[in-house]
């Protein structure tokens, strides 16, 4: 009997899908694919990007980001920040349900503040072992229950041991959404495959590795700005090619909605070396380009007793100028990507400094600082070892080729990607690439890779930079509660890190985004979020 029950089960499920495959061309469903696969639909374990884009589309938190990276009303329909800034209030929504379930007596019912204490404790909790865990460091346990508070069913304080101005944006991610106690106790470890949130959609079915299918919340307590039900689409259907070619030829039949990035497979395909649109494709597909929070360089470990020379902040700087960031975005990336001549912290922050002068492509000024080090054209220096992962080699050799022709030999050693992140967390590598996406929109959470508290294998200070003025900037800032007043500390770290060159910034990234133009208010923002609540189909 459980032999044959288990059968027509499967047959059931196979029935689901390949109805829905057919039902993959109606206007009204967006698909797209995830060629990593997803491990997880519990928000607690929000980690990379591919678990983050099908999560935002269950679940809800207080605050939202909006497209322009500023921080938006979504379950809390207003807050206000104490003048010590060490105390959040919220006011939440009275219309917010959760998706139906059957662990609900009555099918589902209202998200309170309670609701948000336990989901906000569950995130911090040794036993859920969220990697989402330290984004509560900040809140005052010793206060309240845990450092958080309902005054009622609207009403939530949240409070802090100190200021910290990206509490905000911290709470905008999807770790911090909200999720039902009786329904994650209910399914332990298997909410992750049993999801249950507030969001625009909710799980339909999800056979893992082949499909996944998302299905329009009725009763989504959202509206467009026209006073529109949210959302538009009847669902979102998530399959798992995981060859970047068959994905991309899918995409070029029409039977995936977008694509994310470009690949070197087809890079040249989509795209002129300029950047632009191959126009074989104009009539069909659209383009996205936008600033991403993602800042690309090479990185020095400053106290580093295996290569005395990159202590040297003057070979450093000699390094910095030594090649050509322009030209390496053209050849390299078809112009995807801002050459980093303003600092570490990327375009597309509010405190991004235009003015900064940081490092330019010119010869003299690399041999200048090459001779102020003690190696005039490069005489008596040894070959220094850049260390990188396979995927970014050809940055690294078109910067080796370039510094060895004013007398600076790198060599090149490549390791695997666990191995690679070991050996940098641990302080094996003196002179590194590196990248850094932005975990929340504030600077502050690039800066805090320099402060010297931050030293790895504690904190993500890589480079074991330290400097007192950096540090006090740092900590004035976590103080000042006004943007402007702590945007000009920001710009000073910045001014600090150009100075002393710590790193060498590459260049700031840009996402891409190819869509087909059927599809409707496709957008996104500088942490690459997918927003599809407001996307429409065209006839």
């Amino acid at each position: 009997m459980k032999i044959r029950i288990l059968s027509i089960f499967i047959l059931g499920l196979s029935i689901f899908f390949s109805c829905n495959q057919q039902s993959t061309h109606k206007k009204n469903v967006f698909r797209y694919n995830e060629s990593k696969g997803i491990s997880t639909l519990d928000p607690a374990f929000a980690k990379s990007q591919t678990i983050i884009w099908p999560v935002s589309q269950i679940f809800n938190g207080l605050v939202q980001m909006d497209k322009q990276l500023c921080i938006a009303p979504c379950i809390a329909k207003e807050w206000a920040i104490s003048d010590s800034g060490k105390l959040y209030t919220f006011v939440l929504r009275k219309d917010v349900y959760f998706h139906n379930s059957d662990i609900f007596p009555n099918k589902t019912r209202k998200v309170t503040a309670a609701d948000f204490i336990y989901s906000l404790k569950r995130l911090s909790d040794y036993a859920t072992a969220s990697p989402g865990a330290w984004l509560m460091a900040y809140v005052d346990k010793s206060k309240a229950d845990g450092g958080f508070e309902a005054l009622n069913d609207t009403t939530l304080k949240i409070y802090l041991s100190q200021s910290f101005p990206g509490f905000l944006g911290i709470l905008s991610m999807p770790y911090c959404s909200v999720v039902p106690k009786e329904v994650v106790e209910h399914y332990g470890k298997d909410f992750r495959n049993h999801p249950i949130g507030t969001g625009p959609f909710y799980l339909k079915a999800w056979r893992e590795g082949e499909k996944l299918v998302l299905r329009r919340n009725k009763h989504y307590f959202e509206k467009a700005t026209n006073g529109d039900s949210l959302p538009y689409l009847e669902a979102v259907n998530i399959s798992f090619i995981n060859d970047k070619q068959s994905e991309f030829l899918e995409f070029i039949k029409g039977n995936i909605d977008f694509i994310s990035g470009i690949h070197q497979s087809y890079k040249d395909e989509l795209l002129s070396r300029s950047g632009t649109l191959n126009p074989k494709y104009a009539d069909r597909i659209a383009i996205i380009k936008a600033p991403y929070l993602n800042t690309e360089y090479l990185a020095f470990l400053v106290d580093s007793s295996n290569a005395i020379a990159l202590k040297n902040q003057n070979l450093r700087k000699a390094i910095n100028y030594g090649f050509d960031r322009k030209k390496m975005l053209k050849y390299l990336r078809n112009n995807i990507g801002v050459p980093a001549m303003q600092g570490f912290v990327p375009r597309g922050l509010p405190s991004f400094n235009t003015d900064a002068k940081g490092f330019v492509y010119n010869k003299d000024s690399a041999l200048y600082f090459l001779k102020k080090a003690g190696y005039p054209n490069g005489k008596n220096l040894e070959s220094i070892t850049l260390s990188t992962t396979s995927d970014y080699v050809d940055l690294c050799e078109f910067i080796q080729h370039q510094l060895s022709e004013i007398g600076i030999p790198i060599k090149i050693n490549v390791s695997s990607g666990a191995t690679f992140r070991d050996q940098v967390s641990t302080s094996k590598l003196p002179f590194f690439r590196a990248s850094w996406i932005a975990d929340y929109p504030d600077a502050e959470n690039y800066l805090s890779l320099f402060y010297s508290k931050n030293f790895s294998p504690n904190g993500p200070n890589y480079t074991h930079f330290a400097n007192k003025d950096y540090d006090n900037y740092y900590e004035k800032s976590l103080l000042e509660t006004q943007d402007s007043l702590r945007y000009k500390y920001y710009q000073k770290m910045d001014s600090i890190l150009i100075s002393e060159a710590p790193i060498v910034p590459l260049f700031y990234d840009e996402l891409i985004r190819f869509y087909q133009k059927d599809i409707v208010n496709f957008s996104t923002n500088g942490m690459n979020m997918l927003f599809l609540k407001n996307v429409k189909k065209q006839d």
